[in-house]
């Protein structure tokens, strides 16, 4: 809907900025929450940043490869221009990559270190929504709701802004939870579960989805498996607590 910002005689791409104004973001959360949960300031931004290096390289290079007919008579264009062309399921795939291989190297605490990382990542994926709401291509399904907006002539869902809410929700249930931690991880688990739980309701009214060939959307199954995988995994941790509180 707004895909462009003029500024007097410049044209600004609005998702480019977002995203560089998201990554900037994110990377201070991963800072600030580095710091309340009395980790290593340093070391964990090395690794966000690494994530994030990793990521953008990977979701570039799976975009080229699906769609590999439009790069393959201009190469350049595989590394030139940047400002569109990533695939997102790429980017967090070889952005975790980046982040387990580089904690590795440092030697950092897993579950303490997924903790301190996860703001900033749910932070990031909410600045993609943002984008996608803006200057995307996504939209939702139609509707007739009061809060419906006018997308191309038809009223349909803000699914983008469902999904900012879900980010938020997330973000604030690790904020809630974080003085009460029982464990390192909680808060990861926590975290995960709502915002997972939130993607598998707003990913519902998503026009533009993948389907598995039974019609089920391929997103909601992801999130299902994930908020059932963390809350299982919560469960057996405070579960060990409860029987070493018992013993003691």
């Amino acid at each position: 809907m707004y895909p462009s910002l003029s500024l007097g005689p410049f044209v600004f791409p609005v998702a480019g900025l977002l995203y560089l104004f998201g990554t900037a973001v994110s990377l201070s959360i991963v800072e600030r929450a580095a710091k309340l949960l009395n980790l290593n300031v340093d070391s964990l931004y090395a690794t966000a940043v690494a994530g994030l290096i990793s990521g953008m390289v990977g979701a570039r290079l799976i975009f080229v490869v699906l769609y590999w007919s439009a790069f393959q008579n201009n190469l350049i264009s595989i590394i030139w221009p940047l400002n569109s062309g990533y695939n997102l399921a790429g980017g967090l795939f070889f952005g975790a990559a980046g982040v387990l291989f580089y904690g590795r190297y440092k030697t950092l605490p897993a579950a303490s270190t997924a903790d301190a990382l996860l703001p900033g990542i749910i932070t990031g994926l909410l600045f993609i929504s943002l984008a996608d709401f803006l200057a995307g291509p996504g939209m939702g399904t139609y509707s007739r709701q009061f809060w419906a907006i006018n997308v191309y002539g038809s009223m349909r869902h803000p699914v983008q802004l469902y999904e900012i809410i879900a980010a938020g929700l997330a973000l604030l249930a690790w904020w809630k939870m974080r003085p009460s931690r029982l464990f390192d991880g909680m808060l990861f688990l926590i975290t995960t579960a709502v915002y997972a739980a939130g993607r598998l309701f707003t990913d519902a009214f998503r026009q533009n989805n993948w389907f598995t060939a039974d019609g089920y959307r391929i997103i909601q199954l992801i999130s299902l498996a994930v908020m059932l995988a963390a809350l299982y995994t919560l469960n057996q941790q405070v579960e060990k607590i409860k029987q070493k509180q018992l013993k003691e």
